[in-house]
């Protein structure tokens, strides 16, 4: 864990990553991607590497960057069958981060989600998993708030909805994409690398880009966001 200087402003609501954070989709998207491209690249590891640092970018996106540096070309329909390859096992195998439900709860700030999945994913996904009574109205997503991550538009959407400015907010996030989008809204952000997805060096990635602190278990979040808050 690193920890950079305190903000000025007072923090007073949380805003959170959906995937990776809240439901712990990413693995499942490596794994199915991984499955997906296996006939690209044998090499498991090989491809896994390539695909780990990209995720939190919108998947077309991603695949567009993958099939470019393997120097190829999909096939008719290729991207539209992984894509939906993809969804389809998210959806089949959802399940939430360990600990995040609890630690949530343990949290008492207002709280909204900046996610770069579609909207009605996301409203269905936490509906399913029993956090959207948590959340509320407060979902923003590129389909309703402008651009992906990283760009802070779904950020500077989030704190709108919530009635805030951006530096009244701490973000969570799990993808350097995220925190490269939270960091430019102007909020603090906290880093959760305990995820199966997430490459190795990420805390220091992330602490290149000036993420507050990182953290590896669920448990340990209510503490560092009772810290920043307890210092206002």
């Amino acid at each position: 864990m690193f920890d950079h200087s305190y903000p000025v402003l007072p923090l007073t609501h949380l805003v959170s990553d959906c995937d990776g954070v809240l439901i712990d989709s990413e693995a499942v998207a490596l794994d199915a991607m991984l499955t997906a491209l296996q006939s690209r690249m044998a090499d498991r590891e090989q491809l896994a590497a390539l695909i780990r640092p990209r995720l939190g970018l919108p998947l077309v996106e991603v695949l567009a960057q993958l099939f470019a540096i393997l120097e190829a070309t999909p096939a008719a329909g290729e991207l539209v069958a992984i894509g939906e390859y993809i969804e389809h096992e998210c959806d089949r195998r959802l399940s939430l981060v360990p600990g995040v439900a609890d630690a949530l709860a343990a949290i008492a700030l207002p709280k909204a989600v900046a996610s770069n999945s579609h909207s009605d994913r996301v409203r269905a996904a936490l509906a399913r998993t029993g956090l959207a009574p948590l959340f509320g109205t407060h979902i923003h997503t590129p389909d309703n708030s402008g651009l992906p991550k990283p760009d802070p538009a779904v950020y500077l959407a989030a704190a709108a909805g919530l009635g805030v400015a951006p530096g009244h907010c701490i973000a969570v996030e799990d993808s350097i994409t995220g925190a490269t989008a939270a960091v430019a809204a102007g909020m603090v952000v906290l880093g959760y690398i305990g995820g199966g997805h997430v490459p190795a060096g990420q805390a220091l990635r992330m602490q290149a880009l000036g993420v507050h602190a990182t953290f590896d278990t669920m448990s340990a979040l209510p503490g560092l966001v009772s810290t920043l808050t307890l210092r206002r």
